[in-house]
């Protein structure tokens, strides 16, 4: 299909009983949601869907199956690498297992380039065996990640990758503390909100400012100023104690924050540091 107009994503799949689909999560959830508000989730027969492209987390994982009703399997690939299938879940959904008869995979410290052993978080790093026009040698994804060689329960013997964790290079450091846009996501979903959030950063008077903009559902955004105000407190306490950050959050009407048939953008970093 591409992307396109989401009822018409939505028509295809009912027209065509649809039992798989491949898009990215973020855009699997607005469809999810959008079936819901309609209440066609009946007319949808998809079983399983193939998410990649851009992070997204266990909480994000269990909306999307729950609303879609499907199994939700994680890909991962790189244009510079043949781009989607260099790794897929299994059964197991336990992370990704590797195609090593294609790709020798290796996890470094971002900052030294030291190997690191197995179970540790770090960069995560390919060499391509079998591609001979364009071949990569120690590519660094920037992705941050964990490798396990311990053998699934699935049967399969290859490495397995953890869900990327965040990017090296779309880290934010806020005041001195380093901060993933997953770990504010499975505080909103914690805290019964959608993933539909888009942080602000900023620097003023010299010091660092964080705003999240977090969308409510139809039934919280008909609560009174003073509910919405002591919602809002709540998750800046949720949010301080997760990050160990000040964070101001604006709880905003529903649809409010744009939505993307591609990758979402979730960051907007005002601050010049370079």
């Amino acid at each position: 299909m591409s992307s396109g107009s989401t009822d018409r994503q939505i028509q295809f799949m009912q027209d065509l009983g649809s039992t798989i689909l491949c898009c990215t999560p973020s855009y699997a959830a607005y469809l999810g949601e959008t079936i819901v508000e309609k209440g066609l989730q009946d007319t949808i027969k998809l079983k399983a869907g193939i998410f990649g492209a851009e992070a997204w987390s266990e909480e994000m994982r269990h909306d999307i199956e729950k609303k879609l009703g499907i199994k939700a399997y994680d890909i991962y690939g790189l244009t510079e690498l043949e781009g989607p299938g260099v790794s897929y879940e299994c059964c197991e959904q336990r992370g990704m297992h590797i195609c090593e008869d294609q790709f020798i995979a290796e996890i470094i410290n971002p900052n030294t380039g030291e190997v690191l052993p197995d179970g540790e978080k770090g960069e995560l790093v390919f060499t391509s065996v079998n591609k001979e026009a364009f071949p990569m040698i120690r590519y660094r994804t920037r992705d941050i990640c964990v490798l396990s060689h311990e053998k699934c329960s699935c049967g399969r013997t290859h490495v397995r990758m953890a869900k990327p964790m965040g990017r090296s290079d779309d880290m934010l450091i806020i005041k001195g503390v380093n901060v993933f846009p997953s770990q504010i996501e499975t505080v909103l979903i914690d805290n019964g909100y959608s993933p539909n959030y888009q942080l602000i950063v900023d620097r003023v008077n010299n010091s660092d400012t964080l705003d999240i903009n977090v969308e409510m559902n139809q039934e919280t955004f008909s609560d009174t100023l003073g509910e919405i105000s002591t919602r809002e407190k709540t998750l800046v306490g949720a949010l301080k104690g997760f990050l160990g950050i000040y964070a101001r959050v604006h709880l905003v009407e529903p649809k409010s924050i744009p939505r993307s048939e591609g990758k979402a953008v979730r960051i907007i970093d005002k601050r010049k540091l370079y």
